[in-house]
């Protein structure tokens, strides 16, 4: 064989290894996005089921008296309502239906804060190292969320070291390629910012890396932990534009690395929160526009205990009906992000046509399509997620409504 031949076969034989890997690539986006909708689905509906069950305990719970036995009772099913409202809340960040809270940040600063918490929850046999670049770019994502990432990857790391080790966390500026892209089809080549958690443990064969995106997938002991945490991450860092790449060989430990689109913006102070205002009571009459008749009502009876006074719609159009026929004021409508037919955003355009001043607040167990992160409702939107009690719901509304109640 010719030189000029060799080299045609060499580099037909590079293209095909990239297109195989590009479609492998491709295949395992697909499987996640399909097991993402899945998760998103079940978490949307089991949310509104919750919001209905701790509603109704946490009534029957104000209404009892100290003395009756069911108290103990009520107190556990809120318990194990609110348990399970934090796995959906999890299974609605693997499947990028959370609402986030995007701010530009040092991730410096984060990884440094958080550090601090830490030795405690790793125990005297881990060493915890930090080696982050001085100079390194900033980025545009939810501290909270991200903070979460952070733990998650630690400890993550942390039960791969049983009998300890060095667990090393850093940070780097980097370019991702054309290479990059093929192999993670969901973001696009250019600077990005590095955060790597490298542990010296048992590390993972190539079967296990396959799957330990999934949620509830894990290898550890059957009712120790629940199979979610680098779901989460997985699903928190590809919503915030990045991607995830894990490098892991037996006996030699394993180094996940997350990728964030770096950015040029000016960091973004958070400002303290003033402490969580008291439930306000209210005598506004508030438009709730609720498909899910349970969900309807628990709203109601939220608003109504606290002196509000309640207009129902099940859906768009029955709301519109409602706006043009009702006699007196209507200050506020409380509806629902994703509705049959008409979404709340579009909805509230036409009633603000029927009615000027509407204050609006929506609400929903997760935004499709990330209508709240992508602006679809518009910057500033005022937004509750289910599932809420009444002391969160009435705050809220209070909030948008203003702090004095109207007479």
């Amino acid at each position: 064989m010719g030189e000029t031949a060799y080299l045609h076969a060499e580099l037909l034989k590079r293209e095909m290894a990239g297109r195989l890997q590009a479609e492998e690539a491709f295949r395992q986006v697909q499987k996640m996005e399909a097991v993402g909708r899945l998760a998103g689905g079940v978490a949307h509906d089991f949310n509104n089921l919750l919001m209905v069950i701790r509603g109704h305990a946490a009534l029957s719970l104000s209404s009892s008296g100290p003395d009756n036995p069911l108290r103990q009772e009520l107190n556990e099913i809120l318990k194990a309502a609110i348990k399970a409202s934090s796995l959906t809340r999890q299974l609605l960040a693997f499947s990028r239906k959370q609402v986030l809270q995007p701010k530009v940040l040092d991730l410096n600063s984060l990884v440094t804060q958080t550090a601090e918490l830490l030795p405690s929850a790793l125990g005297e046999d881990i060493n915890l190292v930090l080696d982050l670049d001085s100079n390194l770019g900033r980025v545009k994502a939810d501290v909270d969320q991200m903070e979460q990432v952070i733990m998650n990857l630690v400890f993550n790391a942390r039960d791969a070291m049983p009998a300890g080790g060095k667990l090393t966390i850093q940070t780097l500026n980097s370019y991702l390629d054309e290479n990059w892209a093929r192999r993670y089809p969901e973001i696009r080549p250019g600077p990005y910012v590095m955060l790597a958690v490298h542990d010296r443990g048992h590390g993972m064969d190539e079967e296990t890396q396959l799957h330990i995106f999934e949620p509830f997938f894990t290898t550890k002991e059957r009712n120790t932990g629940t199979g979610l945490g680098l779901a989460t991450v997985y699903g928190t860092v590809i919503q915030s534009g990045g991607c995830v790449s894990v490098l892991s060989r037996l006996g030699e430990g394993t180094t996940i690395q997350i990728y964030l689109p770096r950015v040029e913006e000016t960091i973004e102070v958070a400002e303290k929160p003033a402490g969580l205002p008291r439930p306000l009571q209210g005598n506004e009459t508030i438009l709730v526009v609720e498909d899910d008749d349970a969900v309807r009502r628990m709203t109601r009876m939220f608003l109504e205990i606290n002196g509000y006074i309640v207009v129902e719609a099940r859906n768009a159009a029955n709301a519109i009906e409602l706006m043009e026929s009702h006699k007196g004021s209507i200050e506020m409508v409380l509806t629902d992000v994703v509705m049959p037919g008409m979404k709340g955003g579009e909805l509230v355009e036409r009633l603000e046509k029927l009615r000027s001043g509407l204050k609006v607040l929506y609400m929903s167990a997760y935004t499709e399509d990330a209508a709240i992160n992508s602006g679809i409702l518009g910057p500033g939107s005022a937004f509750i997620e289910k599932p809420f009690n009444a002391d969160e719901l009435t705050s809220k509304v209070r909030e948008v409504l203003g702090r004095s109640i109207a007479v």
